[in-house]
């Protein structure tokens, strides 16, 4: 899976004078936009309903689902004045597939008030209000299964002239555990199709099955679904795969992202390809 860290998180101070509950007026919300899919990342939602300025610093998620708590991305301070909203990013650490998909979380604020010197800590409840959570701890726990058996990923990116289909390799190589795994699709994106696409996927049969086992790399051919500049443009998700699997008998499906250089790659590509 992929985790790209943009920063650090907000130092902390010690000192802060803890509590167990947000000021009144002020609340919070887990939000997750598509442009933070790709980097598995969120936003906590920070309203002050107040008629003070508001200073947040650092920020972290507790959630049984992950493996540690999301801490806030850049090393910065927010200030929200009266009646403001500012999303707070925060970096997913790996999911724990102990947990169930079903879990409460809490967030943990270091603030201060504008025209106070002394910083406070309230840590209290929060949700993801258009749920995400759930379903990413699913996706990814299925991930982990999967790669028991072997890690997929994608290899080399080759562009291709107008007209022809490019190729995209997707790498298969068997790890050292032994588990049941059929790789049997790969879902087209908002932006990415293929000349096979069958219902929206492209078909495979990519047995990881057993002791006798080798590695596999199969060269996906992939066109342009669509060839309007604004979409390429303000792309959230046309990199960002979904992959469907069969682990133990049990099919389902997961996310495979391209690197943050590879997507680069690829978008310069369909921008060429389309003549802008």
């Amino acid at each position: 899976m992929i985790v790209l860290l943009a920063g650090c998180a907000a130092a902390s101070d010690p000192t802060a004078t803890p509590s167990t509950e947000l000021p009144d007026g002020v609340t919070v919300e887990l939000r997750q936009t598509r442009a933070d899919v790709a980097f598995r990342q969120a936003a906590v939602e920070v309203r002050n309903a107040t008629d003070r300025t508001l200073v947040v610093g650092a920020v972290s998620v507790a959630d049984p689902r992950f493996a540690a708590p999301a801490e806030r991305v850049v090393a910065r301070t927010s200030t929200l004045a009266p009646g403001a909203v500012a999303d707070v990013r925060v970096q997913l650490a790996d999911v724990a597939c102990d947990a169930p998909d079903e879990a409460e979380a809490t967030v943990t604020l270091h603030y201060r008030w504008g025209d106070d010197d002394a910083d406070a800590v309230a840590t209290a409840p929060i949700v993801d209000a258009v749920p995400f959570v759930a379903a990413l701890h699913a996706n990814e726990c299925l991930q982990v299964e999967a790669e028991q058996s072997a890690r997929i990923a994608f290899g080399r990116f080759t562009p291709s002239p107008p007209g022809e289909p490019a190729a995209l390799e997707l790498v298969v190589t068997p790890t050292e555990g032994i588990g049941a795994l059929r790789i049997l699709g790969i879902r087209e994106t908002n932006l990415l199709t293929t000349p096979d696409v069958e219902d929206s996927v492209h078909p495979l049969d990519i047995d990881q099955t057993g002791a006798d086992r080798s590695a596999v790399t199969v060269e996906l051919p992939i066109l342009p679904a669509r060839c309007d500049a604004h979409a390429v443009q303000e792309d959230k998700r046309g990199t960002v795969f979904r992959v469907l699997v069969e682990v133990d008998g049990r099919a389902g499906s997961f996310d495979l992202a391209a690197t943050p250089e590879m997507r680069g790659e690829i978008l310069g590509w369909i921008a060429e390809w389309c003549g802008f």
